[in-house]
């Protein structure tokens, strides 16, 4: 896993801009995509990340719903089986609990019970995270929830160029993926590949920094936090290596492997909750797998087990920054 460098004519946008040019290349290319959501077409929600969407397709394929995320899911579920690839949008992860039965006993499982005869081609796309002040009910992680169900593929850019590589490869699927869009990131700037092919395969993480001091595995607004830290420990010569794992099922765990084998040394910066959250899963196979290599114990940095505040000043507090990464990993040094 080398740092990686786009090729080919790039322009500068923000996550959120990637994330509608792949809908909208997605769309022109094949005519069963179509999108379904609440507030996607004439009125906009929060984010608006579909916005000139419906005027460009019409709203036989922008597909505006009730208040009803179970109805949402239901549809594209269905619709998925019928032989459509539909991109059902959930306004806030933190609602994806309004919808359970939709995701893990429908959409996950209909593949297996049905012997393979049938699949189910869905994108669901979600904001996560905090950063907004949304408080304890629209700003929560749970990411780490769907990595526990078989069958779901669960992915989770953290910049432009991999909004629209990961969210292209992921309408092209021919199996349910949640893709996970983090708040902050909708707003942060990058150069992103114009090729209408350029995809990027699920299960090949991503690193930002080399270094040979400290791995640091960090995902969603926390790897711009992590390479943020990063650059000011270089500056007191401590080489950390930044791996942003992009998706975590498929996870790549030979990479944050051969990281930890030439550093020895691991922190994981994940802004979940502590407690059954994705850097508990990346503890856990680096200590079944690679325990060998460590020559610190694992150190985990979470958001605590606490709701959100509403407060912008004490979700300051909670949720973990450059500087709590930098004190991490002199504790690891």
């Amino acid at each position: 896993m080398e740092v990686i460098k786009l090729s080919g004519e790039t322009k500068t946008m923000s996550g959120a801009d990637a994330i509608r040019l792949a809908i909208e290349e997605e769309m022109e290319r094949d005519e069963s995509v179509f999108i379904l959501g609440e507030d996607i077409g004439a009125y906009g929600g929060p984010f608006f990340v579909t916005k000139g969407l419906l005027e460009k397709f019409g709203a036989d394929r922008v597909r505006e719903t009730p208040i009803s995320e179970n109805a949402i899911l239901g549809c594209a579920v269905g619709a998925a089986i019928a032989g459509m690839r539909p991109i059902a949008e959930i306004m806030f992860a933190d609602f994806l609990t309004v919808c359970m039965e939709m995701i893990v006993n429908q959409a996950a499982k209909a593949r297996y019970m049905y012997g393979a005869q049938i699949s189910v081609p869905l994108t669901i796309r979600t904001p996560f995270g905090t950063g907004i002040m949304g408080a304890a009910q629209h700003s929560q992680s749970f990411e780490s929830w769907f990595m526990h169900v078989p069958g779901l593929k669960v992915v989770l850019p953290s910049e432009p160029a991999d909004f629209k590589g990961l969210l292209k490869t992921a309408i092209r699927d021919d199996d349910p993926v949640i893709f996970f869009e983090n708040k902050q990131c909708y707003f942060r700037s990058g150069e992103v590949p114009l090729d209408k092919n350029f995809t990027i395969p699920f299960g090949q993480a991503r690193k930002f920094t080399e270094g040979d001091d400290v791995t640091i595995v960090a995902t969603g607004a926390m790897v711009q936090e992590s390479i943020n830290a990063a650059n000011k420990l270089k500056e007191e010569n401590i080489h950390c290596e930044v791996i942003d794992p992009r998706t975590l099922v498929p996870m790549d765990k030979k990479s944050i492997l051969n990281s930890i084998e030439k550093t020895g040394k691991l922190l994981i910066v994940d802004e979940g909750c502590k407690t059954c959250s994705v850097s508990a899963e990346i503890a856990a196979f680096v200590a079944e797998e690679g325990f060998q290599y460590l020559k610190k114990n694992i150190i985990r940095l979470n958001t605590p087990d606490v709701p959100i505040p509403y407060s912008q000043s004490l979700e300051k507090q909670i949720v973990p920054n450059a500087k709590s990464i930098q004190d991490n990993v002199k504790k690891l040094i």
